[in-house]
C-alpha cells in the first residue's frame, strides 16, 4: 500500500469520526429541541415552580445558575490568572515549586467533581462558615450553611485547572522578544506582565473562562452539599441564600419525580433552556475575544 492510499484512508477515518460526533452533537439537540419545544412558554420561563414539580416555571433556577456562574468566574479566573502568571513568568520549567504547583493542579484537575462538593462543605461551610458565625454572630448560622456563595467557590476550584493551563498556554505563546524589549526600555517586571504580556494573552484568558463556564454550568455534584435546594420558589436574597440551579432541576426531575412521564417535556425544556443560558455566555465571551484579537492585531 502506498502513501497516497494511507493519507486517504486516514484522511476518511478522521473525517468520518469528525461527522460522526457532529452528527451526534446534532442529534441531541434536535431530542432535546422536539421533546421540549411545546413546553418552551414565557410563564415556563418567568414564573416559580409550584409543588409537584409538574407545574409552574423554572425562573429561580434560570436565576442561581446566572448568578452561580457569574460568582464563580469572579473568583477563579483571577486566581487562574495569577496561578498561570507566576507559573510563567516567576518559576521555570525546571523549577522544584513550579514541578509541585503543576502537579497539584494536574491532581485536581483529575478529582471526582463529588469530591470538590465533600470539601466544600468540609471546609467553606463547616469549616469558614462556622467560624464566622461563632465570631461576628455568635453562634447563629448565616454563614454555616449552604449558600449560594460556597457553591459558586466550589465550583470555582472545580474550574480552576481549567483556567490554570489555558492562560499558562496563552502567556508561552507571547514572543520572548517582547519581554526582552520591554525589560531593556527599563520596564520593571510587574509593568512587563501587566501592559505587554497580559494584553497579548487576553484572548487565552477569555478561552480559560469559556470553559470554565462551560463546565461550571452544567456540573451538579459539587453543590448537591453547598447550595442548590430541591424547590426554592423564591430567588436569591443575597450570598447566604440557597438557590435552585438548572441542571440539579434536571436532576431532580429525572430522578425524583412520582410521575416521569409528566416532568418528561419539563426534563427536556429545562435542558433546553441550560444549554441556551451557557451557550449565551459563551457567545458573548467569544465575541469579547474576537474584538480584542482585532484590536491587538490593529
Amino acid at each position: 500500500m502506498n502513501k497516497a492510499w494511507k493519507g486517504r484512508i486516514i484522511a476518511t477515518i478522521t473525517g468520518g469520526s469528525a461527522f460522526f460526533t457532529i452528527g451526534v452533537v446534532i442529534w441531541i439537540l434536535l431530542t432535546i429541541g422536539i421533546g421540549g419545544w411545546h413546553h418552551l412558554t414565557w410563564s415556563f420561563l418567568t414564573e416559580s415552580p409550584k409543588e409537584g414539580m409538574t407545574q409552574g416555571g423554572i425562573l429561580p433556577a434560570i436565576v442561581g445558575t446566572f448568578f452561580m456562574v457569574i460568582l464563580m468566574s469572579i473568583a477563579g479566573v483571577p486566581i487562574g490568572t495569577i496561578t498561570a502568571i507566576y507559573l510563567c513568568e516567576y518559576v521555570g520549567q525546571q523549577s522544584k515549586i513550579g514541578r509541585s504547583i503543576r502537579f497539584a493542579v494536574n491532581t485536581l484537575a483529575g478529582i471526582p467533581a463529588i469530591v470538590f462538593g465533600l470539601f466544600g462543605l468540609g471546609f467553606f461551610i463547616q469549616f469558614v462558615g462556622t467560624g464566622i458565625d461563632k465570631v461576628a454572630n455568635h453562634g447563629q448560622l448565616v454563614w454555616g450553611q449552604p449558600n449560594i456563595l460556597w457553591a459558586s467557590l466550589t465550583m470555582a476550584l472545580l474550574t480552576l485547572p481549567v483556567m490554570i493551563v489555558s492562560v499558562e498556554e496563552a502567556m508561552k505563546n507571547v514572543p520572548r522578544e517582547l519581554r526582552e524589549a520591554s525589560l531593556a526600555l527599563g520596564a520593571t517586571r510587574l509593568e512587563t506582565i501587566w501592559k505587554i504580556i497580559l494584553p497579548q494573552s487576553a484572548s487565552g484568558i477569555l478561552t480559560g473562562a469559556i470553559l470554565a463556564v462551560s463546565r461550571g454550568a452544567g456540573e451538579v455534584a459539587p453543590i448537591l452539599f453547598t447550595g442548590a435546594a430541591y424547590f426554592l420558589p423564591n430567588l436569591p436574597k443575597g450570598l447566604t441564600s440557597q438557590f435552585m440551579h438548572l441542571g440539579y432541576h434536571i436532576y431532580i426531575l429525572s430522578t425524583q419525580s412520582p410521575d416521569v412521564d409528566a416532568t418528561r417535556p419539563l426534563q427536556f425544556a429545562t435542558t433546553f433552556v441550560l444549554l441556551a443560558l451557557t451557550f449565551t455566555l459563551n457567545f458573548f465571551a467569544t465575541v469579547l475575544r474576537w474584538q480584542m484579537r482585532r484590536q491587538a492585531i490593529r
